[in-house]
C-alpha cells in the first residue's frame, strides 16, 4: 500500500493507458469497458487514490462551500437553524462555514470579506441586531456570490429571504391574552432597527384594533435585547400609569429575564402578571415558571427552506454563469404554543412562496 495517494497521471502510467480513460474509467462512463474500469478501480484503491476536489471544483466552476453568518450560535434558534442547514447542505455535498456576528455590525462586515475571501460559493445570513445598512452584502452580487436571509430579513425589496409570519403570530398572541380577560398588555420589543420589531408593533396595533381597543403607544417598549435592556423596559412598563395585567416580550429569553425579576419582587401584582413570547424555545418545558404560550418560529423549516433556496440558486448560476434575476421571497406561518404541548415542528406548516 503506498502511503502518499497516487495521482490519475501515475495510474494511468502505471497501466500503460492514458489520463482521460483512467478519469472516465474512475467515473463508470460508458465508453470505457468493464474489464478496464475494474483494473482502473482496484488499481486505485491500492494507491489510496483520493479525487482532487480542487480541480473538481475549478471544472465544475465552483467549491462546494456555503457560509452562514449568524447573531449568536449559543442561542437554540439559531443552532436548531444550523442543524437544518448543515443536514440540507450535506445531501448536496456541501460544505458548510459558521460564523458568528455577536450582535456586531462591523464584525459582521468583516466575516463577509472572510467569507468572499474564502470563495464560498453562497451566503445564508441572519443580520446582527443593529444591520440598517446591507451594502456589505449587496456589493457580493459583483463576484456572482449569491445571499440569501433567513428569520433577521432586511426590509430591503431586492433580497431572497426566509422568515417567519410574525405580524401573524402577534395578532394570535394578542388574541390569546384578550380572550382570557387582559385589556392592558404591555410589549418589551427589540431594537427598533430590526425589521421583525415592526412586525410585532404592527400585529399589537392591528389586534388592538380589531378589538376595539385604544392603542396607547406607551405600552410598547423597546430595549437592546440585553439582561439589563430587559429589566429596564419591564421597569417602565410597571412603571406606567396603565399597569399592564399581561406583557409580550421580544422572545422566550427576555420572558425568563422578566418572569425572574417579577418572583424576586416585594410588589405580589408583580407576580400575576402573564407573558406570552416568541421562539417556543424547548428548555422552557423543563421549567417550573414559563410564558403561558410562546409563537413558534419554526427554526428547522427556516434554514431547510434557506438552503434549499441558495441550493436552487446555485444551480441556476452554474448554468448561467451568473445569478438569476427575480428574487425568493418566502413567509413560513408562525403558531401559538400554549405551555405544556408539544412544540413538534409539523413539515406540513404552510409556506408562503413568491418569487418577484
Amino acid at each position: 500500500m503506498y502511503s502518499k495517494p497516487a495521482t490519475i497521471t501515475e495510474i494511468a502510467s502505471l497501466l500503460n493507458i492514458s489520463p482521460s480513460t483512467v478519469s472516465r474509467a474512475l467515473h463508470d462512463h460508458s465508453s470505457i469497458g468493464q474489464a478496464t474500469r475494474v483494473k482502473v478501480r482496484n488499481l486505485a484503491t491500492q494507491l489510496n487514490y483520493e479525487p482532487n476536489l480542487s480541480a473538481i471544483s475549478f471544472q465544475k466552476g465552483r467549491n462546494y462551500t456555503i457560509g452562514v453568518i449568524l447573531p449568536e450560535l449559543s442561542e437554540s434558534f439559531f443552532s436548531t437553524v444550523v442543524n437544518a442547514i448543515e443536514d440540507t447542505a450535506a445531501k448536496q455535498n456541501y460544505t458548510v462555514l459558521i460564523a458568528q456576528s455577536h450582535e456586531n455590525t462591523e464584525h459582521e462586515k468583516q466575516l463577509v470579506k472572510r467569507m468572499k475571501d474564502h470563495r464560498v460559493d453562497g451566503l445564508l445570513v441572519s443580520i446582527a441586531k443593529n444591520t440598517t445598512n446591507i451594502d456589505h452584502f449587496q456589493c457580493l452580487k459583483n463576484y456572482n456570490i449569491p445571499v440569501v436571509f433567513f428569520d433577521r430579513v432586511p426590509p430591503i425589496a431586492q433580497t431572497h429571504f426566509v422568515g417567519c409570519n410574525i405580524k401573524t403570530g402577534t395578532i394570535e398572541a394578542m388574541n390569546y391574552l384578550l380572550k382570557k380577560g387582559h385589556r392592558v398588555i404591555g410589549m418589551i420589543n427589540g431594537p427598533k432597527t430590526l425589521f421583525a420589531c415592526e412586525e410585532r408593533r404592527e400585529g399589537y396595533i392591528e389586534a388592538m384594533t380589531k378589538n376595539r381597543l385604544k392603542f396607547d403607544p406607551s405600552m410598547i417598549v423597546n430595549c437592546d435585547l440585553t439582561e439589563q435592556g430587559t429589566l429596564m423596559a419591564y421597569r417602565e412598563l410597571l412603571a406606567n400609569k396603565r399597569k399592564p395585567t399581561a406583557i409580550i416580550t421580544f422572545n422566550d429569553y427576555l420572558a425568563l429575564f422578566a418572569i425572574n425579576y417579577s418572583r424576586h419582587s416585594n410588589n405580589a401584582t408583580d407576580k400575576d402578571i402573564e407573558f406570552v413570547s416568541y421562539s417556543n424555545l424547548p428548555l422552557v418545558h423543563y421549567m417550573d415558571v414559563v410564558p403561558a404560550a410562546s409563537v413558534e418560529q419554526f427554526p428547522y423549516l427556516q434554514g431547510q427552506k434557506a438552503t434549499d433556496i441558495l441550493m436552487q440558486l446555485l444551480d441556476q448560476k452554474n448554468e448561467n454563469n451568473h445569478i438569476p434575476l427575480g428574487y425568493y421571497k418566502v413567509k413560513i406561518e408562525s403558531q401559538l404554543m400554549e405551555s405544556g404541548k408539544s412544540h413538534a415542528i409539523k413539515a406540513s406548516n404552510k409556506l408562503a412562496d413568491t418569487i418577484a
